[in-house]
């Protein structure tokens, strides 16, 4: 990549650089889209072993005031007036028509002596979160106080190796399951630390100082478990795991309930009505929406990427391709798409258009390959 002045930088690129990664613009930053290893292996060695991820583009804050619980409900449709301390939750930041803003992660950090932390920690998406700190600012101006924390940098660990990794440096995350999240001391830092990730693997989240990010970054790394990761297969990953991608599966006209997403609005906030675009979205989750998202096989041919249309049997464009491409653990091409509802249910035959060839297609059950999430019993 030719340096550009324009692209920001994490604490971790020079360390990237310095392992042989291809560096790419993304959400403004410069960022290892693979390293040496290529993209394959990478997928394949966190499906098998521990994968490291930089993530640390994406927008970190707390959100803190008299009642920053109720408040943060004025902008998602999730409970958090009801989230237990030491939980996080995903949700969605709504405009007014339902549509979602951007997707996120919320929680209440258990604090080292086991109390609740007064706010909420939110993680979102770095190509979106200027603009979503302003949505929050503009619409709690006054209830909330938000701290960005541009001086913490985001590491994720995943893989089925990751928790041991984890576990050998901080023995008090093995207590932890998805989606517990804690601020406690590790690795000679103060941490935020989560149990979740992108990949549909078990694995940790991991905020640092940026001071102590490439520290943290190479200590995880003498591990021979562990190999750093770039963009290229986080995608296939969280493709794989059937997660959807903001930008390209989730924009400002798509709806949680087109999305396929409506475990995260609660039941009690659909009673209510009480959130951005409520109106739509219980009239959807009555009605049915008018397109449904849906996960394809792609049966013979090429995959197919975004934006290849999606066809019925008898050749009619019913849809479209808005995340595609191979899955190196099926050994085929998988594909997210938006199709009529009536196209939804899983054995469904369909068609994509891959460079003006119809190939054939089957509509098949989220995930593509299993999540493998420790829950407590």
């Amino acid at each position: 990549m030719a340096h550009d002045e324009t692209l920001k930088t994490t604490p971790l690129t020079d360390d990237h650089v310095a392992r042989g990664a291809r560096m790419v613009p993304f959400a403004g930053y410069a960022m290892p889209v693979q390293y040496p290893m290529g993209v394959m292996q990478e997928h394949l060695w966190t499906r098998e072993h521990a994968g490291l991820f930089d993530v640390s583009h994406m927008g970190q804050a707390r959100l803190r005031g008299v009642s920053p619980l109720s408040a943060f409900e004025e902008v998602v449709p999730g409970d958090y007036i009801g989230l237990k301390p030491g939980k996080q939750k995903y949700s969605m930041l709504l405009n007014k028509t339902g549509g979602i803003i951007d997707d996120l992660m919320a929680g209440r950090p258990l604090l080292p002596d086991g109390t609740p932390d007064d706010g909420l920690f939110v993680i979102v998406n770095g190509a979106c979160k200027d603009n979503d700190f302003k949505v929050i600012d503009d619409e709690l101006a006054g209830q909330v106080d938000i701290h960005r924390l541009e001086d913490r940098a985001l590491m994720a660990i995943q893989g089925p190796e990751a928790a041991a990794v984890v576990q050998a440096h901080l023995p008090a995350a093995a207590d932890m399951a998805f989606m517990d999240i804690r601020s406690m001391p590790g690795f000679g830092t103060d941490l935020i630390i989560s149990r979740s990730g992108y990949t549909g693997e078990d694995g940790y989240e991991i905020s640092v100082p940026a001071a102590e990010a490439v520290r943290v970054w190479n200590l995880l790394l003498e591990d021979e478990r562990v190999r750093p990761i770039g963009l290229g297969a986080r995608d296939s990953l969280r493709l794989e795991a059937g997660l959807p991608l903001y930008g390209h599966d989730l924009d400002e006209t798509v709806s949680p309930v087109e999305a396929g997403l409506t475990f995260a609005v609660n039941k009690n906030r659909r009673e209510q009505r009480d959130f951005p675009g409520a109106a739509r979205i219980v009239k959807e989750l009555a009605e049915g929406p008018a397109r449904a998202k849906v996960c394809l096989r792609v049966l013979e041919g090429a995959p197919a990427r975004e934006g290849a249309e999606v066809a019925d049997e008898t050749g009619n464009v019913v849809g479209v391709v808005t995340s595609g491409g191979y899955s190196p653990v099926l050994k085929a091409g998988i594909a997210l798409a938006f199709v009529p509802p009536g196209l939804k249910a899983p054995g469904t035959k369909l068609k994509v258009i891959v460079r003006g060839k119809p190939q054939a297609a089957e509509v098949v059950t989220s995930p593509f390959v299993p999540h493998r999430y420790v829950r407590k019993v």
